[in-house]
């Protein structure tokens, strides 16, 4: 049984294709079947050790990306579109695989063009609430469409009939890899050097970092490390300029040994600090807003401004109105707007209470596993 895997480009698109990867195997341990041979088709591997540990073989392709907003790149990319189908198409010929797997984005086009050519059964799964270009063009033949968020069907109704729509698509949630699903508190505090007693801040600005969200967080560090200890994940390229802009800030302040920056956090630093934060901000990457939803905590969401990304901005309100996290937007962030939210919440033992329990009701642990029995069920009937 061959498995393709695609889309990439973000770590939002590839974890939680290893996340369903991961569930395919033990899926297939413990109905004693033959061992899936997994492939990702990309432009990167993205993360190499991810595919190493799960046993995920990557085959390189091109792929173009067309960008909103202008750009002589586009002209360019076009070339590199047409270059990566005719890639794909003989490496997809090859492999014939039994059944692929999408996360969308611009670098699964190549794989699911090809798929579409060889009648290959296609299931795509949508982390946003509103599908990208990708998704939106691949729910045409797609054989099953997976959906994160309530509502989101709507947007592929315009691409399917209505009288398929029930059998397509599933509300499934966003999978998340097994090792992330639980947080935990043992030897946290001695691991990342904090303090007994001091509430916990977790401040992530997604897999590269926010500039943005490091600028005000540091320019608040006076305040903040006055009554919180601060676990914050910079981004490796803006690692070095936060750091060093965060002890400036510090200079001769009693509690900046409070403020732990980090490049990366990761699988157990991250595990280790989201079971030791009270209160986490964050950008608000599908795959970010799932993990906290897992974690129960509460939450204020930073999305990137909606002419960059509407994927963030639909994604931080429709969280909200589950009553699990508050949002402020970009455009209206500050030191000042920051601290107070902070400390708003976190004088309201009760309110954060409620935000968990939002949380609890808005994650879907058994997301991975969902879509892993589905493409084990496909898989399995085209090999017949």
């Amino acid at each position: 049984m061959k498995i393709l895997l695609t889309g990439g480009g973000t770590g939002g698109h590839f974890y939680p294709l290893i996340a369903v990867a991961q569930q395919l195997r033990i899926i297939a341990r413990a109905e004693k079947l033959l061992e899936p041979d997994l492939i990702y088709m990309a432009p990167s591997p993205y993360d190499k050790e991810a595919l190493f540990e799960n046993g995920i073989r990557f085959k390189h392709i091109s792929a173009g990306k067309q960008r909103r907003y202008f750009s002589l790149k586009n002209f360019f990319d076009m070339f590199k579109i047409v270059w990566g189908i005719c890639n794909a198409m003989w490496k997809v010929f090859l492999i014939y695989p039994d059944v692929v797997f999408s996360k969308g984005g611009y670098a699964s086009i190549p794989v699911l063009f090809a798929a579409r050519f060889f009648r290959i059964p296609v299931i795509i799964h949508e982390s946003d609430s509103k599908p990208g270009k990708a998704n939106a063009w691949a729910a045409k033949f797609a054989k099953r469409i997976a959906i994160s968020y309530p509502g989101s069907q709507e947007y592929f109704m315009k691409e399917i009939k209505k009288k398929d729509a029930e059998k397509k698509i599933a509300l499934t949630g966003n999978p998340i890899r097994h090792e992330l699903e639980h947080p935990t508190e043992t030897g946290a505090r001695e691991f990342l050097q904090l303090e007994e007693g001091t509430p916990v801040l977790l401040i992530l600005g997604g897999s590269q970092g926010a500039q943005t969200i490091n600028e005000t967080i540091v320019e608040a560090l006076p305040e903040l490390v006055a009554n919180y200890e601060i676990i914050h994940q910079t981004g490796t390229e803006l690692f070095d300029i936060t750091k060093e802009t965060a002890s400036i800030v510090l200079d001769g302040n009693d509690y900046a040994y409070r403020y732990k920056p980090f490049a990366f956090l990761n699988v157990l630093a991250m595990r280790m600090s989201a079971g030791v934060a009270d209160l986490i901000i964050s950008r608000a990457g599908s795959g970010s807003i799932f993990e906290i939803a897992s974690w129960e905590k509460p939450s204020i969401m930073i999305p990137i401004p909606q002419d960059v990304s509407h994927d963030q901005h639909t994604n931080a309100f429709t969280y909200a109105r589950s009553g699990a996290a508050e949002v402020i937007e970009q455009s209206n962030l500050t030191p000042h707007l920051v601290v107070s939210e902070i400390n708003r919440l976190m004088k309201h033992s009760e309110e954060r209470e409620k935000m968990s329990k939002a949380a609890r009701s808005f994650s879907r642990p058994d997301a991975a596993h969902t879509i892993a029995r589905e493409i084990l069920d496909i898989a399995l009937e085209h090999e017949k």
